[in-house]
């Protein structure tokens, strides 16, 4: 996701969830996209102030998502529904894989609950 403006949007007017180490921040748009969510992946660099530590939580965390969206997009495409997502980790020291994958896969059934409830 590379748009400021839907970006802003997100931070603003998301709702939020939080399964430690992870923080997702979603919002439902109307904006088209070609899949039905965009994603973006965020390693604050006050608590890891080396590159590489950041590159590496955030390749685990984009490899957990792409491994386990399928169900999800499912859900969203019956939905006709289009999400923007941003996951935030939280933690305070590196996390192993595992950890990570299953704080997402929680947070994509949480909202896949949450947009059930809405309709």
């Amino acid at each position: 996701m590379c748009s400021k403006k839907n970006i802003d949007l997100l931070f603003q007017k998301g709702h939020s969830a939080i399964s430690f180490p992870l923080k997702v921040i979603y919002l439902e748009t109307d904006v088209e996209y070609v899949n039905p969510c965009q994603a973006m992946f965020v390693v604050p660099k006050r608590t890891f102030k080396r590159a590489h530590d950041r590159n590496k939580l955030k390749r685990r965390m984009r490899e957990a998502y792409r491994l386990n969206k399928a169900f999800f997009y499912e859900a969203v495409k019956v939905k006709n529904k289009k999400i923007i997502l941003s996951f935030l980790f939280i933690g305070k020291k590196s996390e192993d894989y595992k950890q990570i994958e299953a704080s997402i896969i929680n947070h994509l059934k949480r909202i896949e609950l949450a947009l059930n409830k809405a309709n």
